[in-house]
């Protein structure tokens, strides 16, 4: 091989040689790279792998920014890497800095130059940047640099912090600042009444009732009326009644009370229960069937008056809950009651209708009577039978003696004879004794059975009105309302810290957007 000629190889380890000695004023210098600027083509030289050499350069902790230049870089002058690492490591020792774009820019246009030249010309295309090249800077004039560098860098941190403080006085502390003047200064005092309610039922379970009556004593038989109850209390129907009877409305239309606070001359019904909803709150707690109510007024007589009106609407409509269930069977009850009085008043009136249309008070007396005087009859006829056979055994009987006792036992029969068929056939047209009694005996089965039934009407009804009472459900009021001697609203402390709270959580997000959108809009 001739002595003027080089091998490329050479060349390009000379140029990097030449270019790692090389440093501009404004880049700062780390410690490690005193001697080279790229320690990775000091190492190709020393003999190191790949893998040592992306090592070493992860020791330099590049930035992100710095790793994405570098890739891109990468794929402009094709090169194959597998991460930003290799990128570097690749484009250092094709005599590129990622880094430094001037360089960059010579270095690309070098390495095309020496590709394209044969490979049998002399090495001496680079003398003559060789020859002009700048010469090193030394120890005194580095440090100068680092100096002014870090100069810079304190006034960039400086500014920053200078900013950082601004925007938090404006985004954090004067909105807390006001937001604590309004809560401790303008905000208009509040005063709440407390109280607590229970809807209880007048029946208690018994031993012998079962299961149901167990569940109808427990808080499951309630829950569904304090339910009903609760949400009647935050309705629209009891905000319109408070307003009509204690003008809701207008306790926070005065102009007491603050602007954020006062309701405008004309609101309307929607705003105003609105505030209702804000100022009655109302929870029920299905563990201990517990109602509790905190009403908020500008005044502590209208915090106590607001809640004994709430307590009064809220006893109507617990009365009014089994009204209805109540009514029904009280009504389905006295009018079987009633029903049954009057089929067994008619039946006693059939009963006295036919004693005065037939003339029998009793029909069984009738019967006995009429028996007793045919039995005495017919005892009277055996008598005669006797004393006429003993009267005609006699050798010479009284023969008138003998036609009279004949006369008398035939009339005697006679008279028995009317008196049976006056029981059973009646005479012109009149009823018999039996039609009599059958009459009377059906009239009197069917009082009797009109009576049963009136007994079974008159237990229905007292049955009803123990079950109407037991369903029966009231109020108990377990905390009754005070008027309140301290105002309990505004809580200017925590309100405050919440309100510091919420800037500064607001701050921090859109710092956060800021940021991520200013990354991804410079990388």
């Amino acid at each position: 091989m001739p002595s003027n000629e080089r091998n490329p190889n050479v060349v390009h380890q000379d140029e990097a040689a030449f270019q790692s000695q090389r440093k501009t004023p404004n880049i700062p210098t780390r410690p490690m790279d005193t001697q080279a600027e790229h320690p990775s083509d000091l190492n190709t030289e020393q003999g190191m792998t790949p893998r040592e050499e992306i090592e070493l350069i992860k020791k330099e902790n590049l930035t992100g920014r710095q790793l994405r230049i570098a890739r891109r870089l990468a794929q402009k002058h094709g090169l194959q890497t597998t991460s930003d690492l290799d990128a570097v490591r690749l484009l250092r020792s094709k005599g590129i800095d990622p880094f430094q774009a001037s360089n960059n820019m010579l270095k690309t246009a070098a390495q095309n130059t020496l590709s394209d030249a044969p490979s049998n010309l002399p090495a001496t295309v680079r003398r003559s940047e060789v020859a002009n090249a700048e010469p090193p800077i030394d120890h005194a004039q580095r440090q100068l640099d680092i100096h002014q560098i870090q100069k810079g860098l304190i006034k960039r941190r400086r500014r920053r912090i200078a900013a950082l403080i601004t925007k938090l006085i404006c985004f954090i502390v004067i909105p807390t600042f006001l937001a604590g003047y309004y809560f401790y200064r303008v905000a208009t005092p509040m005063y709440a009444s407390f109280t607590e309610f229970v809807i209880q039922k007048s029946d208690a379970p018994s031993a012998m009732a079962g299961a149901s009556s167990l569940l109808k004593g427990s808080l499951l038989a309630t829950a569904q009326d304090s339910i009903s109850v609760q949400g009647y209390l935050s309705s629209r129907d009891a905000m319109a009644r408070l307003d009509q009877d204690l003008g809701f409305k207008q306790a926070f239309q005065d102009n007491r009370v603050d602007v954020l606070q006062r309701l405008d001359p004309d609101v309307t019904n929607e705003a105003t229960y609105r505030a209702y909803k804000k100022r009655v709150q109302i929870g029920f707690d299905p563990t201990e069937g517990i109602i509790k109510m905190e009403v908020v007024a500008p005044s502590p007589e209208l915090a106590y008056n607001f809640s004994k009106a709430l307590i009064s609407y809220a006893e109507q409509n617990v009365d009014q809950l089994t009204t209805r269930l109540r009514t029904d069977q009280m009504q389905g009850a006295s009018a079987a009651y009633e029903k049954a009085e009057s089929n067994f008043a008619n039946a006693q009136d059939r009963i006295v209708q036919l004693q005065e249309q037939l003339g029998v008070l009793s029909p069984e007396g009738e019967i006995a009577a009429q028996m007793s005087l045919i039995q005495q009859i017919e005892t009277d006829v055996q008598l005669r039978q006797l004393e006429l056979i003993e009267l005609i055994d006699n050798a010479r009987p009284n023969q008138t003696k003998v036609a009279v006792l004949e006369r008398s036992i035939k009339n005697r029969k006679d008279l028995i004879k009317k008196l049976r068929q006056d029981m059973t056939i009646g005479v012109k047209g009149e009823s018999s004794l039996a039609k009599i009694t059958a009459e009377l005996q059906a009239a009197q089965a069917q009082l009797a059975l009109r009576q049963e039934l009136l007994g079974v009407a008159l237990t229905q009804l007292e049955t009803a009105r123990v079950e109407a009472n037991r369903q029966t459900r009231y109020l108990s009021l377990s905390v009754a309302p005070v008027k309140p001697d301290e105002a309990s609203y505004p809580k200017a402390f925590e309100n405050t810290a919440l309100a510091a709270v919420a800037f500064a959580g607001l701050f921090l997000m859109i710092s956060l957007t800021a940021s991520i959108l200013r990354e991804q809009v410079t990388g």
